[in-house]
């Protein structure tokens, strides 16, 4: 789509939002749960890896979970490097098999209703293969949202990225370069594969939130980051966080 972006001016060094260790500065959003409940340990520390495991579950359940960081940002470069691994859990949608992502210009997690299956926010979506078909990795998710591009306003749920298909279980990274409410830009292997830009609250495919929470036309200009639980083990390596000039 695109070749490789000119680095953008940034405000200081690199942020290890996951230090390897534990899950300090993280909290845990799963329906039906209160937030900062995780009974199912859904959300660990394994090997210096941030896991998202289902070893506690005896079924999914549309118990889709979302695991926020503490603060909000607005201009920044997001890099995450994941890897899927395992088999989907029993009762996952057929949809979420290697399916997860991470969530971005999100409301945070004390805004959300007790039942909400999905934050509003935009996602990047990450997908991996199932060994013969195309299924482009880092497209763009809209719960609770819409965005422009080329100037158009796109209302469809989920936009298919220029991305590589990633089949088995080696890891990818995927960076999000992010300007307020101006441009997005998602980036596999250092070239763009997705840009937009204008995301406002509108829409559906999001369901149980709190009605003050959803203002359809507000602006997303800046918002919380949350990885997704959604039925199929996945390992995180490494989430950081580069502020670009404008946070």
């Amino acid at each position: 789509m695109n070749p490789s972006p000119e680095a953008s001016a940034s405000t200081g060094a690199w942020i290890q939002l996951f230090n390897g260790q534990d899950l300090s500065g993280w909290t845990p959003k799963i329906r039906g749960l209160a937030g900062g409940e995780d009974p199912f340990e859904t959300f660990r520390v394994e090997d210096g890896l941030l896991v998202v495991s289902y070893e506690g579950y005896e079924a999914f359940d549309d118990r889709f979970g979302h695991l926020f960081y503490e603060r909000p940002f607005r201009s920044y470069r997001l890099r995450v490097e994941y890897r899927f691994i395992g088999d989907q859990l029993v009762g996952g949608p057929e949809w979420a098999y290697r399916n997860s992502g991470v969530m971005f210009h999100s409301q945070g997690p004390a805004t959300m209703g007790t039942d909400q299956d999905f934050p509003i926010s935009l996602e990047a979506q990450f997908l991996g293969g199932n060994g013969r078909d195309p299924r482009p990795t880092a497209n763009l998710c809209t719960p609770g949202t819409h965005v422009e591009m080329k100037g158009d306003l796109v209302t469809r749920h989920c936009v298919v990225a220029e991305g590589p298909t990633v089949h088995g279980d080696q890891w990818v990274t995927v960076e999000i370069e992010v300007h307020g409410d101006r441009l997005v830009r998602h980036i596999v292997n250092g070239t763009i594969v997705l840009e937009y830009g204008a995301p406002v609250v509108g829409g559906s495919e999001v369901s149980g939130f709190l009605p003050q929470a959803k203002r359809d036309g507000t602006p997303l200009g800046s918002g919380f980051l949350a990885l997704q639980s959604e039925s199929h083990p996945i390992q995180f390596r490494r989430v950081e966080l580069l502020l670009l000039e404008g946070n």
